[in-house]
């Protein structure tokens, strides 16, 4: 994103209190070992598009009703076992129903995929069960700031018992899921590691559970058990294999208001920090513990570029850390960079091999890493929001010529330094191109048509987005102007007023 300009206030935000949600882990007893359920996201839904994950969904106000209706629904979980159940049903069609599940009636399906209130009366008619026996809450989590809304998930276990008695699922009805897989834990943590799957953040955090306990566990029941009675730690956030994330609250662009830390490198190996943008003592412990957690051994600092919401304050950050520090050559004007980093160069980091990318348009020297496992983005692209080209030092035609230069690396994932991980970034550069070349041309137009100072010109070419902020709007129309300027397109005269150039 960006510092917020100056002038501009941004304070109203406020972060609202977690949505509450719960997702389901399947398992059963498969010929080679314990298999969890996995559904292929459709690349329509708006979370983890095209990636595995979890049947599950928001607990709407049918679960809450739902707990008064049934006993067996407490009070502390109820509503997200009643949520789980109901999300169940529509998504895959079958139902827990004491130590197996059953395939629900399929007119009843189609009446909660239709509109899940009917979930509570198919419920009440027993049309569809609502049996909570062996049904275990492995623990619940808030996730991470990344976007203006969180979510406190009660992570849910159900074991439907021996491969061969689990019915068929029908994903015909349903629009969430394209496909679905029942797989070994370990298996899926291995095609992921290979970046041959995208699969969930939390998913990959429950399933290294499941491994891990199932060393000590007599079975996957046994291990669930064991899983839910652990008081949970702080756990790692993996992006992708070699890609964790610290979330560091930084005062960036509303409704921002944290920049992602990333650990990035060989999991058992080396690895760099990037963009610890630590500015409070709880930030720098929380970023000690994720680098106590790792297996490696971390080899340097990397900052992406010099906006103050992605520099650390270097005296608390070397209390924790002795390490030398990597950046461009503008961004060593800011920090004193012990390594200067050049677009092309390869670095090993143990078994992982990232390059560098320079790319200029956002800020001078703005630097992106990529390899297989995805593009550290910085603030090319965001994970929610947009990004501001400042007018000072920003550039726009050369934005949008690196946004396709990256496009056209086809990176795996996208890695952002606001917001969650992309996980369609080639449809998200288009996006960016196709919106900020059409604004750009509008500012061109709007001084084409006779306007010249700058809060007529940004009044027309934001005409279409009447809620956008004024202030940000009027920033950005300068930073397309200056950028048209630089191209010969457009002049300014002596008085600051704009003019189309003379052919």
């Amino acid at each position: 994103m960006s510092e917020v300009p100056e002038g501009v206030d941004l304070s109203g935000f406020a972060r609202k209190p977690p949505r509450p949600t719960a997702t389901m882990t399947l398992t059963r007893d498969g010929p080679n070992g314990p298999e969890v359920l996995l559904g292929l996201r459709s690349e329509t839904m708006a979370a983890f598009p095209g990636y595995w994950a979890f049947t599950g969904g928001g607990v709407s106000r049918v679960d809450t009703a739902a707990v008064e209706s049934f006993s067996v629904l407490d009070v502390e979980h109820g509503k997200f076992i009643a949520c789980i159940l109901r999300e169940t049903c529509e998504e895959l069609g079958i139902a827990p129903n004491g130590d197996h599940v059953i395939t629900i009636d399929e007119n009843a399906r189609f009446d909660v995929i239709k509109d899940k209130a009917n979930w509570l009366p198919h419920a009440e008619d027993c049309n569809i069960p609502v049996n909570t026996d062996n049904i275990n809450i492995l623990g619940h989590r808030i996730t991470p700031p990344f976007g203006p809304v969180q979510f406190d998930n009660a992570f849910i276990h159900f074991h439907c018992g021996d491969w061969q008695s689990v019915p068929e699922i029908d994903l015909e009805p349903q629009t969430e899921f394209d496909d679905i897989m029942w797989a070994r834990p370990q298996d899926i943590l291995e095609r992921w590691s290979r970046h041959e799957i995208k699969v969930a953040p939390p998913v990959i955090s429950v399933l290294m559970e499941i491994v891990r306990v199932l060393e000590f566990s007599i079975d996957i029941v046994d291990a669930a058990k064991n899983i839910s009675r652990r008081q949970p730690g702080r756990q790692s956030i993996l992006f992708a294999y070699g890609v964790e994330v610290v979330p560091i609250r930084t005062a960036t662009l509303p409704p921002a208001d944290h920049t992602n830390c990333y650990l990035v490198g060989d999991p058992e190996g080396d690895f760099i920090i990037i963009d610890p943008a630590v500015r409070y003592r709880e930030d720098m412990e929380s970023l000690a513990d994720a680098v106590e957690r790792h297996d490696g051994q971390p080899v340097a600092f990397a900052f992406t570029h010099s906006h103050s919401d992605h520099l650390a304050d270097m005296d608390l950050l070397k209390e924790a850390f002795d390490l030398p520090v990597w950046g461009s050559e503008f961004t060593s004007k800011s920090v004193n960079c012990d390594r200067i980093l050049r677009d092309g160069e390869i670095i090993e980091l143990g078994r992982q091999t990232w390059q560098v990318l320079i790319t200029p348009g956002h800020h001078p020297d703005h630097t992106c890493f990529i390899s297989d496992a995805g593009l550290i983005a910085g603030d090319m692209l965001a994970g929610f929001g947009t990004i501001l080209i400042p007018p000072a030092t920003g550039d726009m035609d050369v934005y949008l010529e690196q946004l396709a230069r990256l496009r056209n690396l086809h990176p795996h994932l996208a890695f952002p330094s606001h917001g969650p991980v992309i996980a369609l970034p080639e449809k998200k550069f288009n996006y960016y191109i196709k919106h900020r070349t059409a604004r750009h041309e509008k500012v061109l137009q709007a001084v084409a048509s006779g306007l010249s100072d700058v809060q007529a010109i940004a009044a027309k070419a934001y005409d279409d987005t009447p809620n956008a902020h004024v202030g940000l709007s009027e920033d950005q129309t300068l930073a397309h102007l200056l950028s048209h300027q630089r191209q010969g397109r457009v002049s300014q005269d002596t008085d600051g007023n704009w003019h189309g150039s003379i052919d």
